[in-house]
């Protein structure tokens, strides 16, 4: 009976990791997967969401099924922290807000939403991306196109040859944006081209979808959001995708939301009832715990102020460690053109490194990259900094 389905290739990123982990020797680096490690080289748990827990487990009572959007309380919050508590579209109620499985989810709903109301719609997204973007929007009957992005010369962007692609989409046609910390280059548009990139849109009548992971690991909490504010603020219908697996380090509990900025409350209430039904075609309803977490340091004026501290720490730390990386590797390759590291933000880097010197770094030095050449510089420590600069040296030279 399944004689003809094919062997899964396995997933480019979750697949390496699995090697990384049989992989037996001593020394080996783990710069593959998006994840923060701290200085001992521990996922850490965060003090405010430990406290949250704690509480929780206090006054354990049944464990009944959520709705389908999702807990009230993490919804408000998140939606609090995303566009700023006083913003005008929060205000006005025309945002409809659903509970999902992480950030993945929050796509995967967004995606199937949009081919069910915008059958004709195509979804651009940056050149390059993160791997699952392609699957998630192909795999929803979504039409994926590239638009121009990365600029190896500069280690930015080329944000006049995106300009350049976007105005020519149809009218209507859909565009994923990395709101912070792109993922896999680290390479952020400027305030003032957020700005230029909202104008085109709004006279091109081309929707926005945001994909935010990363939310505090580039300028900070509200510094990562302003694309988004402001694309709101100037009306432009929108899409936001976010996760609190890395801001919270809550990975394994599935917590994201997925936001729908309208044109007014009744549309909302509309475009609300569809997504839970789309969320009922899928699970039914998402898990509870981690999102009681978020809500409740959310929802503390205190707790919310010392998750932002230990984030603000995390955040600078990936700093540290991507200035580490640069003067290490200045030392060992003075010819090589590093300074990318210096330019790019948020957990990664995009080094330029080919497929053939990734695989030397895996193979002769135990230095998992993926083969893009996307290093994760949040798994970076101060004990396998200079191993890395050393074995990233080896394979420039």
């Amino acid at each position: 009976m399944f004689r003809h389905i094919e062997p899964y290739p396995g997933d480019p990123i979750l697949t390496l990791n699995e090697s990384y982990f049989a992989d037996p020797r001593s020394n080996k680096v783990n710069l593959s997967i998006g994840v923060y490690l701290n200085a001992a080289g521990k996922m850490p748990v965060m003090r405010a969401a430990l406290k949250a827990e704690q509480a929780m487990f206090e006054h354990l009572g049944t464990r009944p099924y959520l709705p389908m959007e999702g807990d009230a309380g993490f919804r408000r919050t998140a939606c609090e922290l995303i566009f700023g508590a006083d913003h005008v579209a929060l205000q006005e109620e025309r945002i409809a807000s659903v509970q999902t499985l992480g950030g993945s989810g929050a796509l995967k709903v967004g995606a199937d939403f949009l081919k069910r109301y915008f059958p004709q719609a195509g979804i651009w997204v940056s050149d390059p991306t993160w791997d699952n973007h392609h699957g998630i929007f192909a795999g929803a009957g979504l039409p994926v196109g590239l638009y121009p992005y990365y600029d190896a010369a500069s280690g930015g962007v080329d944000f006049a040859a995106m300009l350049d692609c976007l105005k020519r989409l149809p009218a209507g046609d859909i565009v994923l944006l990395h709101a912070c910390c792109h993922n896999p280059t680290g390479a952020d548009l400027s305030a003032a081209q957020w700005r230029a990139l909202a104008v085109l849109m709004r006279e091109r009548g081309l929707l926005a979808f945001f994909d935010m992971a990363y939310q505090g690991f580039g300028a900070g909490v509200d510094a990562d959001a302003f694309a988004i504010r402001h694309f709101a603020e100037q009306g432009i219908a929108l899409l936001v995708a976010s996760s609190f697996s890395k801001n919270f380090s809550l990975y394994g509990e599935r917590c994201g939301a997925l936001n729908i900025v309208c044109a007014d409350a009744k549309q909302a209430a509309t475009v609300l009832g569809q997504l839970k039904a789309g969320i009922r075609r899928i699970y039914s309803s998402p898990p509870t715990h981690g999102a009681r977490i978020v809500a409740a340091v959310l929802g503390s004026d205190e707790l919310q102020a010392e998750w932002r501290a230990e984030l603000e720490t995390m955040r600078l730390r990936v700093a540290a460690m991507r200035q580490g990386l640069h003067e290490v590797l200045r030392q060992r390759c003075p010819q090589a053109d590093i300074d990318y590291l210096k330019r790019q933000t948020g957990m990664f880097s995009f080094t330029g490194l080919s497929v053939q010197q990734v695989r030397r770094l895996r193979e002769e030095h135990a230095v998992y990259l993926v083969d893009s050449g996307r290093i994760c510089l949040a798994a970076l420590t101060e004990e396998n900094i200079t191993v890395t600069a050393d074995a990233m040296a080896q394979v420039m030279r």
